[in-house]
């Protein structure tokens, strides 16, 4: 049993953002116009370009970055930082993923990437983020998780939003923690990942749960 989250301490607030707001129906479908941008106190999350993939393919080269998270290969290179931007872009056409840039502020520069893996059947998703190791412990992911949060709520009005991670990787579970989520359950050697098995540790939040928390 998970005791109440002790971490989240805070209304989510944003400096700018610039995403239209559904409206829930029986049946949602998640297809914008315009790309969403959202600026927090110190970042923008914003559509991913051709002029990243220098830094994608600096970033997400570092063998860290592929031992944490599940789908990122090592080595990387500039023909995976493409196929990342053509999912992202396919995703927003199609209406099943909003995959952000992370952007730092005030030069924008790529930092990172995070996003909605949406289940529209079901007004839900899955997020999902990585940040370069050179942006570690500066507490950017946190920023960047909490805006993610409040757009799939607050303008998507999704239900519920879900999350996981390694049980190697318990940072990204305390980022988790920190916004509210909660420990769902464990899947025991869920994940086969560099010739070992991994659990995979599963979090949510629901709109109910966010709700309160933002009172």
């Amino acid at each position: 049993m998970q005791p109440e989250n002790q971490y989240f301490a805070r209304t989510i607030k944003f400096v700018e953002l610039n995403a239209p707001r559904l409206q829930l129906i029986t049946n949602i479908h998640y297809t914008m116009q315009k790309f969403p941008t959202i600026k927090t106190e110190r970042l923008v999350l914003s559509q991913l370009s051709a002029a990243d993939i220098p830094r994608i393919v600096t970033y997400a080269a570092e063998k860290e970055i592929s031992q944490y998270t599940l789908n990122i290969p090592f080595p990387y290179t500039e023909q995976d930082a493409i196929f990342w931007i053509n999912q992202s872009n396919q995703g927003f056409k199609n209406g099943t993923q909003l995959i952000f840039a992370i952007r730092l502020q005030p030069e924008l520069d790529f930092i990172g990437g995070i996003g909605l893996t949406l289940s529209e059947n079901y007004h839900r998703a899955e997020i999902g983020y990585w940040v370069g190791k050179p942006f570690w412990n500066r507490g950017y992911t946190s920023e960047a998780v909490e805006a993610i949060i409040g757009y799939g709520f607050q303008n998507l009005q999704l239900n519920k939003l879900m999350a996981t991670h390694l049980d190697k990787n318990p940072a990204s579970g305390r980022v988790m923690l920190k916004n509210g989520m909660v420990q769902e359950g464990t899947l025991r050697e869920h994940i086969f990942k560099d010739g070992a098995y991994f659990d995979l540790i599963h979090y949510g939040l629901t709109r109910k749960a966010f709700e309160k928390l933002s009172e």
